[in-house]
C-alpha cells in the first residue's frame, strides 16, 4: 500500500510539472509570430480545405486551451488565443485539432474506439467515485462486491486514457507533416510547433498513468481483503 500512495504523489507532481510546462511553452510560443502570418482559424480552414474536407466548421470556443474537436457536430473549436493568433502556438494547436476532424473523415481505427468508449465513460463517471467509496466503506463488513463493480468501472476509465494516448499522437503527426508540407512553420518555427505539440501530448500520457495508478490503489484494497 505505501508503495501505491508514492507512484500516486509522483503521478501528482508530474502532472502539476507538465501542466506549468505546457502553460509556460504556450506562452513562449504564443508570443513567435509564424511567417505565413495565418490566423489559427485560417491555418484550419486550410488545412481541411487541403484535406477535401468540407463538412466540419471552425468556431470560436470561450476558455484557456479549450480547443479540441467535436466529432458529434463536427467542429473544430478553437480557444480565442489560438483562434485569432498569428503565432506558432497557435498554428500548431490548430493544425493539431484539425489533424482530428482528418482521423474521423479517415475512420481512424483508434479514434472510432475512442468515440464508442464516449457515452459509456460519461455514465460511468458520474457514478463510479461513489461506488469506489461505498465499496471500501462495505469492505470492513466482508463484503467486496461494490468494490469489485467500482473497479470494473473505473478500469473503463481507464482504458479510455491509454486509447487516447495514440489519438493525440496520430493528429500531432498529421498536423506538423502538413505544417512542414504546406510550408506554414518552416526551420525553428516548425521545431518550436513540434515542442508545444509534445507539452500537448505529455499532458495525457500523465493522466493515462495517473489513471492506472488510481486503478491499482482501488484495487490493492481487494487484495489486502483476501
Amino acid at each position: 500500500m505505501p508503495g501505491i500512495y508514492l507512484i500516486i504523489i509522483l503521478v501528482m507532481a508530474a502532472s502539476w510539472f507538465v501542466g506549468y510546462r505546457l502553460r509556460s511553452k504556450f506562452k513562449k510560443y504564443s508570443e513567435v509570430p509564424i511567417h505565413a502570418g495565418l490566423s489559427g482559424k485560417e491555418i484550419a480552414e486550410k488545412m481541411l480545405r487541403d484535406n477535401f474536407i468540407s463538412d466540419v466548421r471552425v468556431i470560436s470556443a470561450e476558455g484557456f486551451l479549450s480547443d479540441h474537436y467535436n466529432p458529434k457536430d463536427k467542429t473544430v473549436n478553437l480557444s480565442p488565443e489560438v483562434y485569432n493568433g498569428r503565432s506558432v502556438a497557435s498554428a500548431a494547436v490548430a493544425a493539431h485539432e484539425c489533424g482530428h476532424a482528418v482521423q474521423h473523415a479517415q475512420a481512424y481505427a483508434w479514434l472510432k474506439m475512442r468515440s464508442a468508449l464516449v457515452p459509456v465513460v460519461q455514465i460511468s463517471s458520474r457514478v463510479v467515485q461513489w461506488v469506489l467509496l461505498l465499496g471500501v466503506l462495505l469492505l470492513s463488513t466482508g463484503n467486496a462486491w461494490l468494490l469489485i463493480a467500482g473497479v470494473v468501472l473505473f478500469s473503463l476509465t481507464t482504458l479510455f486514457s491509454f486509447i487516447t494516448l495514440p489519438v493525440e499522437f496520430d493528429a500531432s503527426r498529421r498536423a506538423l507533416a502538413w505544417l512542414d508540407s504546406v510550408n506554414l512553420t518552416a526551420g525553428q518555427e516548425h521545431e518550436q510547433a513540434k515542442d508545444a505539440l509534445k507539452w500537448a501530448a505529455m499532458t495525457y500520457v500523465v493522466a493515462a498513468i495517473g489513471s492506472i495508478a488510481t486503478l491499482l490503489y482501488y484495487v490493492s484494497f481487494l487484495r489486502g481483503n483476501d
